[in-house]
């Protein structure tokens, strides 16, 4: 089996996309997607003018609209109109824990593709830049913040690639790509 068939099955579980929140808190929901023989992760960069997360390296998704008939249909939608790119109801493997923001109030559901080939890319004004990230060596930058204020808040990992700082929610989200994977013994 492929390195990316590994992941695929590693990640693979089941997807539960409605939302089931207190129906209070803002929901979004981004698209986890994982691609090619060297298996590498998309995620963007926010513009700086942006009003929620400016700057910050994050998955492709976004806010959940009443429309939507549920979270995977966002991540869905967001993930068309950021980068163009269209994900297939049927081809979401997997789902990984909500996650809540600190700052922002946001409970994210993420969703995890699989890809054999590179989707093209087509990212529209809310993202500065997209980032093609091979996933294992983004892993092995994990770093735990053992700064006791923060654990006491929320978990708090840092990732980095190039010159670029992952923390924060999609950090979380990695961490939870990086323990199954670990377990796995993919890492």
């Amino acid at each position: 089996m492929s390195r990316l068939g590994k992941i695929r099955e590693a990640l693979s579980s089941p997807v539960e996309p409605q939302a089931l929140g207190k129906g209070r808190e803002k929901l979004a929901a981004v698209m986890v997607i994982i691609h090619g023989p060297e298996p590498t992760i998309i995620m963007t960069e926010r513009p700086k003018t942006m009003h929620h997360h400016a700057g910050e390296i994050s998955f492709p998704g976004g806010t959940w609209q009443q429309n939507d008939v549920d979270m995977l249909e966002t991540a869905v939608r967001e993930t068309g109109e950021e980068i163009g790119v269209t994900i297939e109801r049927d081809r979401i493997i997997g789902q990984l824990r909500t996650v809540n923001t600190l700052n922002s109030g946001f409970a994210i559901y993420p969703f995890v593709a699989v890809e054999e080939e590179s989707p093209r890319i087509k990212p529209n004004s809310e993202i500065e830049s997209v980032l093609r990230i091979p996933l294992i060596p983004l892993l092995k930058t994990l770093e735990d913040d053992k700064d006791p204020a923060h654990q006491s808040i929320m978990e708090m990992y840092t990732f980095k690639f190039q010159r670029h700082l992952i923390w924060g929610a999609s950090a979380r989200m990695l961490h939870q790509i990086y323990a199954s994977l670990s377990s796995n013994s993919l890492i």
